[in-house]
């Protein structure tokens, strides 16, 4: 009979937990779960929409999973630098993304060849939230309303610049948009993400962003620049005397939402572990208050309901990039 010491019978039932653990379904390895920090990729530079909401979520599962949640900024190309990293991480539960529709439902309609594929390459875990974006303007622009900054663009055509998070991203596509509803000639300027755009816009070096609202708010409050308008269909709780794009240009409607993905082949056991923890965060009234405060809903769902809605949004990008008459790169 074979005898065994403790510490090598301690090797062995870990190593059998290893082992075991890829295939986890309700198995007790996934109740090791996590033994070192995790990371959470983000498609765009820190300060914006996207990098806020990551950090609200990265602090709520730190704090339930025992372990860090580390916010990695891998900006570019639309938020689909760091799609791509997401989809080619080891599908062991380490890995996460805080991703958006820029990158998981419009890039899919711009692009000719994609590094991903948005409803394989991914397993999706939950929607954090839903958010307004913000038509801003440098605060030295002669335009307080969405008409007013129509009127100037219509009398100096192709003069006027506006700023986005990235070709492909939702700022873009809202961008666009707004340049066909309101028929005028306004030239797109790509940024590496939110941040930067917003800098540029307050310096006055491009006259127009639509962006994430929560990325603005301070930026407003401090009198950097000027909101004139939301994008959603009904004016944000937080800021009821903003109007809404649509309200100059019936039927303008925009929103950007954010959800978090894994790798796709993900042990379902993990999936279900932060469906469950971000289903809790979104019901947490110290986290409702914050993300309320800068303008996003907080939205939790199931994963399968959020590869529906990939679904639809895909399908509603679609229109939007024929009615602007975008070209795929």
């Amino acid at each position: 009979m074979l005898h065994l010491s403790f510490s090598t019978k301690y090797m062995l039932r870990a190593l059998l937990a290893v082992l075991m653990f890829p295939a986890a379904g309700a198995g007790y390895a996934a109740d090791l779960f996590p033994v070192r920090p995790l990371r959470m990729l983000v498609g765009y530079p820190a300060g914006g929409p996207n990098d806020i909401t990551a950090r609200i979520t990265a602090e709520y599962l730190s704090n339930v999973l025992g372990q860090q949640v580390i916010v990695d900024n891998r900006a570019g190309a639309g938020g689909t630098i760091s799609a791509t990293i997401l989809s080619q991480a080891a599908p062991d539960g380490y890995t996460l993304g805080l991703c958006a529709n820029g990158e998981m439902a419009i890039a899919p309609n711009l692009r000719l060849k994609m590094p991903y594929d948005p409803l394989r390459d991914f397993a999706p875990v939950s929607r954090v939230g839903a958010g307004h974006l913000a038509l801003v303007v440098p605060v030295a622009l002669p335009a307080k309303t969405t008409a007013d900054f129509v009127g100037l663009a219509k009398a100096k055509p192709g003069a006027l610049n506006f700023a986005s998070s990235g070709t492909g991203s939702t700022a873009h596509l809202a961008g666009e948009l707004f340049k066909a509803m309101a028929k005028i000639d306004i030239v797109h300027v790509p940024y590496k993400g939110a941040a930067p755009a917003l800098a540029d816009v307050i310096g006055a070096q491009v006259q127009m962003l639509i962006t994430g609202y929560s990325g603005v708010v301070p930026h407003a409050r401090a009198g950097r620049l000027r909101v004139l308008a939301v994008t959603g269909a009904q004016r944000l709780k937080a800021a009821p005397e903003v109007p809404t794009i649509g309200e100059a240009l019936p039927g303008y409607e925009v929103n950007s939402w954010y959800g978090v993905f894994a790798p796709a082949a993900t042990p379902r056991a993990l999936l279900e572990r932060f469906q469950r923890e971000i289903a809790a965060m979104t019901r947490t009234p110290a986290v409702i208050a914050r993300m309320v405060a800068l303008g996003i809903e907080p939205e939790g769902n199931t994963g399968k309901e959020l590869a529906e809605q990939m679904k639809q949004e895909i399908a509603k990008w679609r229109k939007v990039v024929e009615v602007a008459g975008v070209a795929k790169e």
